[in-house]
């Protein structure tokens, strides 16, 4: 696997893992809020075995890439930088896009760049959620954003009361890339605490109607991927989501919350490719 630097709308740069060779089609994978790139290893491993180059990349203020200057972290700005990395990548990649990744791809495609990806698929997120779910997740991102931990344990403590329904971690090693140590000695998320204060959920329906609207414009091939166990993606806020986008493919990943990625990593893979393989076949 190599590094690669991009950069985003404002001149930013932006951080890249990349698995495959030049001359295969391209996915462009975009991480959830709070997450980094690394978040796709697995992922990246299936698609690269199955003949595709697998580019992920740490969105603006999250793991290695640079923190925005002016604490430019509306949906706007994300979807602007994935516009400019797609252009940098050559021809349309396929986009899959997790949470956060997925709106700003879907504002990307559906409003600002139509063309911009050769397909979509949505990972655990759709134009309108449950803001119950929404809630507990900002809520969670919120609650150790400036304090931090003290220990990489103390974090894996918390994300096991958070995620009940996956097994606490044993080898920190790879939280421990989603955690930066600062000078005074306590472990925070890999991410500009900014970003967080830019999700207000007063203006959140005023934001599922925009998602809407981006969604209906929509032309290239769809995917929704969604955990079964989802409390963002419920099975009602989908049949609505498949109505407004007849032509999208879908995917149910059973025993997955929010974080399919990381609950079910194969089945999550393995609807990834099926999608892929009949819309963007490798060479």
């Amino acid at each position: 696997m190599n590094e690669l630097s991009l950069v985003g709308a404002d001149g930013n740069r932006l951080a890249a893992s990349v698995a495959g060779n030049i001359d295969q089609p391209t996915i462009l994978l975009a991480h959830g809020g709070g997450q980094t790139r690394h978040a796709w290893g697995n992922t990246m491993k299936s698609l690269s075995a199955r003949g595709y180059r697998a580019v992920a990349l740490d969105l603006r203020g999250h793991g290695d890439s640079d923190w925005s200057e002016h604490g430019r972290y509306e949906l706007d700005a994300f979807a602007a930088d994935l516009i400019a990395v797609a252009r940098r990548l050559g021809r349309p990649p396929a986009v899959v896009g997790a949470s956060l990744g997925g709106l700003a791809a879907l504002v990307a495609e559906g409003e600002k760049a139509p063309g911009t990806f050769s397909s979509l698929t949505l990972v655990d997120v759709t134009p309108r959620m449950e803001m119950a779910g929404i809630n507990r997740v900002v809520g969670f991102m919120t609650a150790h954003a400036q304090n931090g931990f003290e220990s990489i344990d103390e974090a894996a403590d918390v994300i096991a009361a958070y995620l009940p329904n996956r097994q606490r971690r044993r080898n920190l090693n790879g939280l421990a890339k989603n955690l930066r140590l600062g000078p005074d000695g306590r472990y925070r998320w890999h991410w500009d605490p900014r970003f967080i204060t830019n999700v207000q959920p007063p203006e959140q329906e005023r934001r599922f109607d925009r998602l809407e609207n981006a969604a209906r414009r929509i032309g290239c091939p769809v995917h929704l991927i969604r955990g079964g166990m989802s409390d963002l993606v419920s099975e009602e806020v989908t049949k609505a989501f498949l109505e407004l986008v007849p032509h999208a493919s879908y995917s149910n990943v059973v025993d997955a919350g929010h974080m399919v990625v990381g609950d079910q990593n194969d089945l999550f893979s393995e609807a990834v490719l099926g999608f892929l393989e009949t819309h963007y076949s490798p060479k």
